[in-house]
């Protein structure tokens, strides 16, 4: 579903990311671990078009999209979780969730099967984004990118300042996603997490970043025997 190729990023002069290459297949989550500030963030900005890439390509879906726009992307099926959630505060469930269906038509339905992956969101739909503790926002913005139907899933740390309880239930609504598709199509997901136990659990591919360059990769069932949790700790 994705293809990520000899991909280079630069800030001003400082060389960002050096190199990237991976994959992301569909029906599988492609788990990206590295210590804070090696590129992770970055590399997913720029797979949604937000940072440009200097050289390389992205492949999404069997075309080229690492010259297309954010809305783009977007509209090609791409759905995109930043870190930090950025849930719209002021606006109530209900509205975030619309929000996701900006470029769908004015009738397109909110699905139903949100509900269901996220029950937490019906109760509350018409309170206020920023009345929801930090977990329940996490649900949001999660629920948000998959309003209008992606074909691939990005998260960047959904794990952080999240309370235990909502973490597996987080956990288990990507394991769902990516075993059981999204409205009846295959899902390919990346996840950036730093929880390494969360990571763990939902790996079916692993990815390991420093300073910009991925220096390790293989299975997740594999991410112990190959000494994973020691090249992320701090």
């Amino acid at each position: 579903m994705l293809k990520v190729k000899n991909i280079h990023q630069y800030y001003g002069g400082s060389h960002i990311l050096r190199d990237v290459s991976f994959e992301a297949p569909l029906g599988q989550v492609t788990v990206l671990l590295g210590r804070n500030g090696v590129g992770k963030t970055t590399l997913l900005k720029s797979l949604m078009g937000l940072v440009p890439i200097k050289s390389g390509s992205i492949e999404f879906d069997g075309q080229p999209v690492h010259k297309k726009t954010p809305y783009e992307r977007a509209r090609a099926g791409m759905g995109f979780v930043p870190q930090g959630r950025e849930i719209f505060a002021r606006l109530t469930v209900e509205e975030n969730l619309r929000m996701g269906l900006a470029y769908r038509s004015a009738s397109t339905p909110i699905a139903p099967e949100l509900y269901e992956l996220f029950p937490v969101l019906k109760q509350m739909l018409h309170r206020r984004g920023g009345d929801l503790s930090g977990g329940q926002q996490q649900q949001l913005a999660i629920a948000r990118a998959l309003a209008p139907g992606p074909k691939m899933l990005i998260l960047d740390e959904p794990t952080e300042g999240i309370q235990p309880s909502i973490i597996k239930d987080i956990g288990r609504a990507i394991r769902r996603l990516a075993d059981e598709g999204w409205k009846g199509q295959k899902m390919a997901i990346v996840l950036c997490e730093q929880y390494y136990d969360f990571a763990e659990e939902l790996a079916d591919h692993y990815l390991v970043m420093e300073r910009g360059e991925v220096i390790a990769r293989g299975l997740g069932k594999d991410m112990a025997i190959d000494g994973v949790r020691q090249l992320v700790a701090i």
